[in-house]
């Protein structure tokens, strides 16, 4: 276990979608310079498809992705084969950047193989209810509580509005 907390980011919509098809089904320009600045600095675990769905490595930050295969899809990201590998690694590189936190990038498997080692969620809401095939668990308030709400300014080319929630696992 990481003595660094550990923080899942995330974007979903009201009915718990996370992804379809590999992407985001959304387009909200204005969450991405959000989840920049939430993550800036910090190691950010990952799984092979949603480090795809980026299409790089993110300056500024240190990519770990969590794959059987072995291999990073993407060039210039670290390769980890478990969880325990996953977390050491973001410890060292937090270690070495000065880091306050690791955070959990994604998708539907990551956030569900750390979910017993969570300590917080930096949430994302979007306003609709797209159709999808991947979901964000449920938070539920016996496991969560919710410590920060607040309505996020729509930007012109978002297409829906969001919301920033941010849940503290319950001691």
């Amino acid at each position: 276990m990481s003595a660094l907390p550990l923080t899942a980011v995330v974007a979903f919509a009201r009915n718990g979608v996370i992804g379809r098809d590999g992407g985001m089904p959304w387009s909200i320009p204005s969450d991405l310079k959000f989840y920049r600045q939430r993550t800036m600095g910090r190691p950010m675990i990952m799984g092979a498809t949603t480090l795809r769905s980026i299409g790089r490595v993110l300056d500024g930050r240190d990519t770990i992705v969590l794959t059987r295969s072995g291999r990073s899809p993407i060039e210039g990201a670290d390769v980890a084969a478990s969880r325990d590998e996953a977390l050491a690694l973001a410890g060292r590189r937090a270690a070495e950047r000065g880091a306050d936190e690791i955070v959990i990038a994604g998708g539907a498997e990551i956030y569900r193989l750390f979910w017993p080692l969570l300590t917080a969620i930096a949430a994302t809401v979007v306003e609709a209810e797209p159709d999808g095939d991947t979901f964000f668990p449920a938070i539920g308030p016996d496991e969560w509580t919710l410590e920060e709400e607040r309505a996020l300014p729509r930007g012109p080319r978002d297409s829906a509005a969001t919301s920033f929630r941010l849940y503290g696992r319950r001691a």
